[in-house]
């Protein structure tokens, strides 16, 4: 039986989602959106636009950013979108900073669902996940406790739907997370897709993966895993961390303005006709190479 759906039945409908990777959809791999990426929140679109045709779709998310950076550069934005529909997740990198008062942070982080929840808009709020990267995090448990219940405390006063991503037993399959075990898979996304579906009471035929138990990893395995880890994120990581930059400084929103969402081919047939505008716009007329014989039926 399907729930009923959390979302007012009128003309206007505009999603917006706000945040960093989680939202942007890092980990979801795929070269012909923006970013090369897809993730959670393109795939909420798409249904939504099967579910009710005319949603239009703003991502704004953008990874590595914190708590203050989401406040500061997409808040304005999203509240000039008029959006119906709002899904917020911010704060996970501010968490990473041993710096970070939390309880300052949270107060911030109030602030902001209070003026998004005064535009009337659905809003979706998130905890986080216990993420098992490595005995060193253990430490931030407590800090990730605190900000778990300080959200579910938020969307209780404020009316917002809760993703409770804490509570999520699926995400224990390391299947679900990418090669950097921060960030989810493909997989991840689109099961974390149908549990956001399913808060909003939004039809749905996304189903977990049918996986075999996983397969326990030998000495060795787990041992070349590792080093491969420290190798390819690891180090990265505190490099950039050293030289105090980030892997978003350089890109902008996936999505900056609320687009029409196509109920068949969704956003990957945008986003292949904007591919296709921007070629055209590049080579003027007269300097395109000649068509080959045939192309119109002529020789």
């Amino acid at each position: 039986m399907v729930p009923e759906p959390l979302l007012p039945d009128s003309r206007r409908r505009v999603f917006v989602a706000l945040g960093d990777s989680f939202t942007e959809g890092v980990g979801d791999r795929d070269e012909r959106l923006p970013n090369g990426v897809r993730g959670w929140a393109d795939r909420v679109a798409e249904k939504l636009a099967n579910s009710q045709p005319g949603w239009r779709y703003a991502n704004l998310a953008i990874r590595s950013k914190r708590l203050r950076h989401i406040i500061n550069e997409q808040l304005e934005p999203a509240l000039r979108m008029k959006p119906t529909l709002v899904t917020l997740y911010a704060g996970g990198n501010d968490i990473l900073d041993l710096k970070t008062d939390m309880t300052a942070l949270m107060d911030e982080y109030e602030k902001l669902v209070a003026q998004l929840a005064e535009t009337g808009a659905t809003l979706v709020l998130f905890t986080g996940f216990d993420v098992k990267v490595s005995a060193l995090l253990e430490p931030l448990k407590k800090r990730n406790s605190f900000y778990n219940q300080q959200v579910r405390d938020i969307a209780e006063k404020y009316g917002a739907v809760l993703v409770d991503y804490w509570c999520l037993d699926a995400f224990h399959d390391r299947r679900m997370w990418d090669s950097d075990r921060l960030h989810m898979s493909k997989a991840g996304h689109k099961y974390l897709a149908g549990q956001v579906l399913d808060q909003l009471g939004v039809p749905h035929k996304i189903r977990p993966k049918d996986w075999e138990p996983p397969t326990p990893l030998g000495l060795r395995e787990w041992e070349q895993q590792q080093r491969r880890w420290i190798r390819d994120w690891v180090l990265p990581l505190f490099g950039r961390k050293l030289r105090g930059v980030t892997l978003g400084d350089e890109l902008a929103p996936r999505w900056p303005e609320p687009v029409k969402v196509p109920r068949k081919g969704g956003l990957k047939k945008l986003a292949a006709a904007a591919s296709v505008e921007a070629k055209s716009l590049s080579c003027p007329a007269g300097s395109r190479s000649p068509e080959p014989p045939g192309l119109h039926g002529t020789p």
